[in-house]
């Protein structure tokens, strides 16, 4: 099957989270990412837009019980930038998480302007 677009991930902050996973977790992670890179339309139940964020979306990774959050971004619209990830605990996603995703998101762009100046 032919890739529709590419992932990335941004510096170190999605290998913290995935280095500390279990062998499990880290297979359905590659997983739901090879999802995200073949399919033409996503299922929502695997990547969706979060609420008041100017571009902010969460890779939703479940296995068994436990819930798992990686928050991404586009650049151009064939290429989404992996970012931060964390376990869920609480029905609603922490706003710290969600803030520190909007950081490294700026981070990246300002990076990527100040590469291309």
């Amino acid at each position: 099957m032919e890739k529709v677009r590419k992932v990335i991930a941004y510096k170190q902050y999605f290998s913290d989270f995935y280095n500390i996973q279990s062998k499990q977790v880290k297979e359905k992670i590659i997983w739901t990412l090879k999802i995200l890179e073949l399919e033409k339309i996503i299922p929502s139940r695997f990547f969706r837009h979060i609420k008041d964020t100017d571009g902010i979306y969460e890779v939703r990774v479940e296995i068994e019980s436990n819930i798992f959050r990686i928050f991404a971004f586009f650049d151009k619209e064939n290429i989404i930038v992996i970012s931060n990830g964390f376990q869920k605990k609480t029905q609603k996603t922490p706003r710290k998480e969600i803030e520190k995703a909007i950081k490294i998101m700026e981070e990246y762009k300002n990076e990527k302007k100040t590469n291309n100046s």
